[in-house]
């Protein structure tokens, strides 16, 4: 009964402050009815985006159409652009903020309510899950590349972050909406950081557990050659946007602010 009380008022909390919870997917098919009934345990507003499945995502969706929002196309275009349908999505709905939560079981959905928490207390920040690497069953190539991506962050935005690399995050659709990205896959998530660093939008760390199955049993679309390729060709561009855009515009916002 408490539960039950605790998930209410969770979820009538979350309708006043105009949250919604966003589940981009492709091809995790049980996994994301199980994240999808733990999130509708906790409230009514969700939006799930098929990124393009050829497995039986749709089939397995059908019981819950009536429960959550949809977005659907063909074609996998990659993460960051279903990410930006639902913005686009969640926007037009009249929401304030979206929580994304990836479809492959790893993230707790009961970090939501911590979500919604630090949302409550700081309104216009964009609040990011830190994962603590030393307790995670992930290869030594996945933690090389979260330790790159936080360095080109840090040099980019002159911030430092632990985890540029997780996709369980609070965005303020306000500020979100006014970045226009370039990229549509993984790397998005970064770009969309460090685009919302130069509007100097607050970036709250809040430590996470996160889940990894063995290797055998973990369903994972990035590819590390290709993958690797584009997050570092967007660091590149990223580094002159910093010099050319990025530092001018923070410093810009800051004197403003000021006056």
């Amino acid at each position: 009964m408490n539960k039950d009380k605790s998930e209410t008022k969770l979820n009538d909390t979350m309708q006043t402050l105009g949250i919604t919870v966003l589940i981009p997917t492709y091809n995790s098919g049980k996994l994301l009815i199980e994240v999808l009934q733990s999130v509708l345990s906790l409230t009514t507003n969700v939006i799930v985006v098929n990124d393009g499945s050829t497995d039986n995502t749709l089939e397995l969706l059908k019981p819950y159409q009536e429960s959550i929002m949809l977005v659907s196309y063909p074609k996998n275009k990659g993460k960051g652009y279903a990410i930006k349908k639902g913005f686009d999505l969640a926007y037009k709905s009249g929401f304030q903020y979206v929580i994304t939560i990836d479809a492959d079981c790893q993230h707790n959905v009961s970090d939501i309510e911590r979500f919604v928490e630090i949302n409550k207390l700081h309104p216009k920040s964009l609040i990011i899950g830190s994962r603590d690497f030393s307790n995670l069953n992930i290869s030594g190539g996945s933690k090389f590349a979260n330790k790159f991506s936080n360095f080109w962050f840090t040099v980019q935005t002159g911030r430092r972050l632990k985890d540029t690399q997780s996709g369980y995050r609070l965005y303020p659709l306000k500020e979100i909406q006014k970045i226009h990205l370039l990229t549509n896959r993984y790397e998005a998530e970064l770009e969309l950081l460090v685009c919302a660093a130069w509007r100097n939008t607050a970036i709250i760390e809040l430590p996470i557990c996160a889940n990894y199955p063995s290797k055998g049993e973990r369903v994972s679309h990035f590819h590390p050659r290709q993958d690797f390729t584009r997050i570092s060709i967007l660091n590149t561009f990223l580094c002159f946007a910093a010099i050319i855009y990025g530092y001018p515009s923070m410093w810009l916002r800051k004197a403003f602010a000021k006056v």
